[in-house]
């Protein structure tokens, strides 16, 4: 199988292609630049394309040539939630592309949802669980997986929405939690400053997720939304205190100096079962 790949030097991105790799699939890795992509150790097993697939002059023709799936993650602008621009500009330009993807006879289109599409609400998400997204980043993903479900009325395809919780590992942005953590480690500062900690949130290893993405890509059978979560609820603070062990040291947490965020549920965790059937399924086949 060849898979078309855009946003391939992200955070997510740059561990999927290894895991498509892996599965012994051809790829087509899709970014803005091609600097980053040399630094990556699969650069030399992909077809490596330079592009912006929002650009006006982009050769679709080309880029979806061969292609029997599409994964796409590329999503400018984040972690910036709050910017008008995801629905002003990313929703149109991600749904105009992902069109003409399908256009062209690519029939299988994985994309990668959000959390934030369920919004506020408390306790445990499952999909079928309404998605009541409060932030503009969370708005325009769930939008495009709605203009795109009634776009397989006139142009039938496979769509599987994938929506992502909370991933930690190598290539995470700096100023995340466990980045900005592991940077106050190696700098031996004798405190870490951070919330109360209380939050119960979803996470996983970004290496874990990758392999489930390429999992579902597998799945060529399944079309729908499905959580790539871990479905057990960790408390931030948690999550903290065990970084700290798997470090080995006793750097002391300073909790309580920074408010809880306004734009996330204080608890709230995905429920897996949809995914452990469909990955169950996928190690039957």
């Amino acid at each position: 199988m060849k898979v078309l790949v855009t946003g391939a030097t992200g955070f997510v991105g740059q561990h999927l292609v290894e895991a498509l790799l892996a599965r012994g699939w051809q790829v087509r890795a899709v970014a803005r630049r091609i600097e980053p992509a040399r630094a990556l150790p699969w650069f030399d097993r992909v077809e490596f394309v330079t592009a912006d697939v929002h650009a006006d002059d982009l050769d679709l023709a080309a880029l979806a040539e061969g292609v029997d799936a599409l994964v796409h993650l590329a999503w400018p602008g984040l972690p910036n939630y709050q910017a008008l621009f995801h629905f002003e500009h990313n929703l149109m330009a991600d749904y105009r592309f992902i069109k003409q993807v399908v256009a062209a006879g690519v029939s299988q289109v994985l994309v990668t949802g959000t959390c934030f599409e369920y919004g506020l609400q408390n306790g445990p998400l499952d999909e079928q669980t309404a998605p009541q997204p409060a932030n503009p980043y969370g708005l325009a993903k769930n939008t495009l997986r709605l203009f795109l479900e009634q776009l397989q009325r006139e142009h039938p395809f496979t769509l599987q929405w994938a929506r992502l919780f909370y991933l930690h590992g190598t290539g995470q942005n700096p100023n995340s939690l466990l980045a900005a953590l592991d940077r106050a480690i190696d700098a031996q500062a004798p405190v870490f400053d951070m919330s109360g900690g209380e939050q119960l949130r979803d996470y996983l290893p970004i290496e874990t997720a990758a392999d489930y993405l390429a999992q579902l890509l597998g799945r060529r059978d399944f079309n729908g939304v499905v959580n790539c979560s871990s479905g057990q609820p960790v408390s931030v603070r948690a999550l903290v205190e065990a970084r700290l062990r798997e470090r080995g040291v006793g750097l002391r947490l300073n909790l309580g100096h920074y408010p809880y965020p306004t734009h996330e549920p204080m608890a709230f965790w995905g429920v897996a079962e949809r995914l452990q059937t469909l990955l169950g399924a996928a190690h039957d086949a």
